[in-house]
């Protein structure tokens, strides 16, 4: 008889994990030993349901890198006990943690799926008991005694992501998420639908890889009509950045005026490593392809190519906090590292 698969479920914060406090009408974290109490469901599932919950939950929009290395320290302290990893996450930050995690955690072997919900588990019209039921039938999936998913995903609202394509578009609607550049990897309905083919697979033989130095020396700017030099070189020219997440119109244009491309040309000549991505919510940069980026592409700049800012942002702080040296650092950073770029 086979053994039921063992399912640690992380709770980080929010949401999802919020009951009504019917004496004063406010939101408060529940305590999730009782996880089963709350949600009965969970026991039809074929697996056991162990919970591990941050000591105090945080609002995903004081998410930290700090607090990704706590969840791989918990991943990686109970690998071999679980065969599968679910965090309930905030939805506002959640694309971020999820595409950290999927550098941070690589050649994995395990599915590790964030979910959350939009709605408080304890609201009558909750998403979160499909979310976080779903999640955690999604992690027991097997082929041939081997875990099926052996990646970084986010569940929500009936499709699973690959984690690091996924973007909020959605502060209200259950449909939170999109993977603006990514077919979902699953849809779940009266059946459950697996594009196989799209999944990542792992050579068994290789462990698990586990990074945790995150560089958090950069920062994302957004290039509108009319930005201003004066503001743009002093945002250059701040003394410990040094990565930047340029984010540009179309497939990779930018003004072609002389003051932009030598401020960028100076400051990338001292050090400062600039990845090139799109403003659009789908697409890719294709520097070159216009005369407006043709110049960009010959100073330098690093082509993003269909990443999403989210998954920009954090692949930048890994390889920073890889000290990946300057002449190689282009290079990587155009290579998918785990299925975040075409």
């Amino acid at each position: 008889m086979s053994k039921k698969p063992a399912i640690l479920l992380i709770y980080t914060g929010g949401t999802i994990g919020m009951v009504k406090d019917f004496s004063t009408g406010a939101l408060k974290a529940f305590n999730f030993d009782q996880l089963l109490e709350r949600i009965p469901e969970l026991n039809l599932l074929d697996c056991t349901i162990a919970t591990y919950s941050f000591e105090t939950p945080i609002d995903s929009s004081d998410m930290h890198p700090e607090h990704w290395v706590s969840m791989v320290n918990i991943i990686e302290s109970n690998y071999d006990t679980y065969d599968g990893f679910v965090i309930l996450h905030g939805s506002d930050t959640m694309s971020y943690s999820a595409s950290a995690l999927s550098f941070m955690l690589q050649n994995l072997q395990k599915p590790v799926i964030f979910t959350g919900s939009q709605l408080p588990i304890g609201d009558l019209r909750t998403d979160a008991k499909e979310n976080l039921i779903t999640a955690i039938q999604v992690a027991t999936f097997q082929k041939n005694s081997v875990p099926l998913i052996q990646e970084v995903c986010l569940y929500f609202e009936y499709k699973l992501y690959r984690g690091n394509r996924t973007t909020k578009v959605s502060a209200e609607l259950f449909n939170a998420f999109t993977s603006p550049n990514e077919l979902h990897l699953a849809e779940s309905g009266v059946h459950f639908k697996i594009n196989e083919s799209l999944l990542l697979k792992h050579r068994p033989e290789e462990k698990c890889r586990v990074y945790k130095n995150m560089d958090t020396r950069v920062m994302i700017l957004k290039l509108f009509p009319g930005i201003n030099q004066e503001i743009f070189e002093s945002i250059l020219n701040i003394a410990s950045l040094k990565g930047l997440v340029l984010e540009t119109y179309g497939s990779g244009n930018a003004p072609t005026e002389k003051w932009f491309l030598a401020c960028l040309k100076k400051a990338m000549d001292q050090g400062l490593k600039v990845v090139n991505v799109t403003q659009c919510s789908g697409g890719s940069v294709n520097m070159g392809q216009y005369e407006t980026s043709t110049e960009m592409k010959e100073i330098g700049v690093i082509s993003g190519k269909d990443i999403t800012t989210e998954a920009a942002i954090t692949k930048l702080m890994y390889l920073l906090g890889q000290q990946v040296p300057s002449n190689e650092f282009k290079d990587l950073f155009e290579q998918s590292i785990c299925g975040e770029m075409t």
